[in-house]
């Protein structure tokens, strides 16, 4: 029941596209393709078919109808560029993906740019950990079940359908189990970036001979006003109850936030 990978999916006429961190596609395509039993299913890499832009801001969706006539109205809706060639997503009130050839791209980014501050893929990880949005990374890999994730909050996960490994252990947890361990927004003031993979300690640890990790960091990115954000999977208890630290017992704390969707 432990994930091997989280991604964004679309549908584009019979196809569907799943956006994902580049360093799992071939591990998640090779491990999709043992379970494709019809001739007419083909897992292919569509990376250069397709450019992913983001738009982000209290006027992104003003700007964007300056450019396209429709927009989705609700988050994860997705509405066809007016010319077809390619589409839009509403990832949440301010901020849109739009997917189009290399070649119309490259039209998008000349006409938003002029109005839009121009930033690097690493600004749009630092929204996607504000969201509570987790990608599962190599070093995440089977690492935590879906609600541990937050996936049953983000609508990313259906209790009544789907089948696939793991699925018994997936629905009892949500049906009969207790959770221990939810994911979580934090701050960190440090020198080094936070990994994803890296061990959270908490104070209550300190008697465990070798000392035992109470939560990891699924996602992290470098905050504007300094330090990093990241979003930490952590014992419930522990968050609630104990300070949380960063690799050791002495590391640097974890200064939890508020995530834009509420916790059970």
């Amino acid at each position: 029941g432990r994930m091997l990978a989280t991604f964004l999916i679309w549908r584009d006429g019979d196809d569907y596209l799943l956006q994902l961190p580049a360093t799992l596609a071939d591990t998640l395509r090779q491990k999709l393709g043992m379970y494709v039993l019809r001739a007419r299913v083909k897992l292919t890499d569509a990376s250069n078919d397709l450019i992913s832009l983001g738009l982000s801001g209290e006027n992104a969706q003003t700007m964007l109808l300056e450019h396209c006539p429709e927009l989705p109205q609700q988050p994860l809706e997705m509405v066809k560029i007016n010319d077809q060639t390619g589409n839009i997503i509403r990832l949440n009130d301010t901020r849109f993906q739009l997917n189009t050839t290399p070649e119309h791209a490259q039209t998008l980014w000349r006409a938003l740019s002029g109005r839009a501050k121009s930033v690097g893929s690493p600004c749009w990880d630092w929204l996607n950990v504000r969201a509570g949005i987790p990608f599962i990374l190599p070093q995440t890999q089977e690492q935590f079940v879906p609600q541990m994730a937050n996936l049953d909050l983000l609508g990313g996960i259906n209790f009544k359908k789907g089948c696939y490994p793991g699925q018994e252990i997936v629905a009892r947890m949500h049906y009969l189990g207790k959770l221990k361990r939810r994911m979580y927004l934090a701050h960190v003031e440090c020198d080094v970036a936070p990994q994803a993979g890296d061990a959270v300690f908490s104070a209550d640890m300190a008697d465990q001979q070798p000392a035992q990790p109470g939560g990891m960091i699924a996602n992290s990115a470098a905050a504007p006003s300094g330090g990093y954000d990241v979003l930490a999977v952590v014992q419930i208890s522990s968050r609630e109850t104990q300070t949380l630290h960063l690799k050791s017992r002495q590391g640097a704390i974890l200064t939890f936030a508020s995530l834009p969707y509420p916790l059970p």
